[in-house]
């Protein structure tokens, strides 16, 4: 059943993508049709990003406090209804108040709001459903739903554009969530004690034995105990996970709200091509998302948790930086697209490990944690799309990923004082 409910934060992950990748493809359409420039077209992207980045923390407490299954269900249900809504907004009377850039603004921040609470309570799953030992597997799994939504959203949602208009995209994608939604309400529970699929064997295989955090706690209630977050906020990992986890953000949300309409304008694929070589980064992902998860697990048994956790961000985000600057200064777009999708993907082969970290430190409090550290990811990722699109304007494409490539290697660094051997509840 553990590997089942995965399956099920696989799913949920390729949702999140298909909704917040949307845009990015429908961005050339809208750009068309209402004649947005690059930058005004760089705030709408990036409204969904700030959204997202603030509410990280609210949906992670949420789920410590209240559980992750209802908190993550509701959450599905807010953004669909907000995406679906989307493709209404030239026709919504809050144009008319703020105008047709504020609209878009205002939906992309509230479909962001929604999204913010799933992998915290994702992983908050991960920590109470799967044992110490595959930790990094498991939030490998779950991360590859990017790939999965990243690589069918260019071909379905240009598919869809074609046929029926760009507005039509966000009402399949909000259709497609509200289905989502009450499936995983459906068949998920938090913990696995409480699902009756779940049998002794599992569930010793699961928890072999007490867990020191756990003494001071009632298995059915644990979820109600403070966050401890003086003892979280003045811990050097913590701040350093937070810090390294913007530095990953940053390069990443180039791909998902540039990486179209850059091969498309700057590279000069068509809109079909676009379609297709668009799912590049993504495949790449699904290939090496997991493999960083097994990775790291199997470096943390040779070399210990602290050891064998940095050596995986070490090798991820270096070999990310490489390939960044490579795709950034070759001239064959087919070359270029191969050294830019591997960056993607070698920085995902590192990000499991991050959210892996988060439930080494805290179990019982990894949805706070991993909320605090994914609004760092997210307010890197919020600055991506406005930043990446003023360099570019201003100095060229080129530097633009050359500066994501620095940014990248800073994120490597970071993990120098991050020690994953820690318990932050004892």
């Amino acid at each position: 059943m553990r590997w089942q409910i995965v399956a099920m934060l696989t799913l949920i992950t390729a949702l999140t993508y298909l909704d917040r990748m949307n845009m990015g493809i429908a961005g050339k359409y809208i750009q068309d049709e209402f004649a947005f420039d690059t930058q005004t077209m760089g705030w709408i992207l990036s409204a969904f990003v700030l959204g997202y980045a603030l509410f990280q923390v609210p949906g992670g407490w949420l789920g410590d406090r209240y559980g992750p299954r209802g908190v993550l269900t509701a959450a599905i249900l807010w953004w669909s209804l907000f995406t679906a809504i989307t493709g209404l907004v030239p026709r919504l009377p809050l144009r008319h108040w703020v105008g047709l850039v504020g609209s878009f603004i205002m939906i992309r921040f509230m479909i962001g709001i929604g999204e913010a609470a799933c992998l915290p309570n994702s992983n908050k799953i991960i920590a109470f459903w799967i044992g110490d030992a595959r930790r990094g597997v498991a939030n490998s799994m779950f991360l590859t739903g990017i790939g999965f939504g990243g690589a069918l959203t260019p071909i379905l949602i240009t598919s869809i554009m074609r046929r029926w208009g760009w507005e039509m995209s966000f009402y399949v994608s909000g259709g497609l969530g509200i289905f989502v939604a009450l499936l995983w309400y459906t068949f998920a529970t938090s913990r696995p004690e409480e699902h009756s699929g779940v049998n002794a064997k599992e569930l010793e295989m699961i928890r072999p034995s007490p867990q020191p955090e756990d003494t001071h706690l009632q298995p059915r209630n644990s979820m109600h105990v403070k966050t401890p977050w003086k003892k979280l906020l003045s811990n050097v990992s913590t701040w350093c996970l937070m810090l390294s986890y913007f530095c990953e953000g940053y390069p990443n949300y180039i791909f998902y709200t540039w990486f179209f309409i850059y091969i498309v304008r700057v590279r000069g694929l068509t809109i079909k091509q676009g379609g297709l070589w668009g799912a590049a980064p993504f495949i790449s992902i699904l290939l090496l998302a997991p493999l960083g998860g097994w990775f790291s697990d199997r470096a943390t048994a040779q070399f210990g948790k602290r050891r064998g956790r940095q050596v995986t961000v070490w090798v991820g985000m270096t070999c990310s930086a490489i390939l960044l600057t490579l795709g950034a200064h070759t001239t064959g777009n087919v070359l270029a697209i191969f050294f830019l999708s591997g960056a993607v993907g070698c920085n995902m082969f590192a990000t499991s490990t991050w959210w892996a970290t988060c439930n080494d430190l805290t179990r019982n409090f990894s949805g706070s944690l991993s909320a605090m550290m994914n609004t760092w990811g997210n307010i890197g990722g919020w600055i991506s799309p406005i930043l990446t699109a003023y360099i570019a304007t201003h100095l060229g494409w080129d530097q633009a990923l050359d500066f994501a490539a620095v940014v990248t290697f800073i994120g490597a660094v970071l993990w120098i004082p991050i020690n994953a051997d820690q318990n932050l509840e004892v």
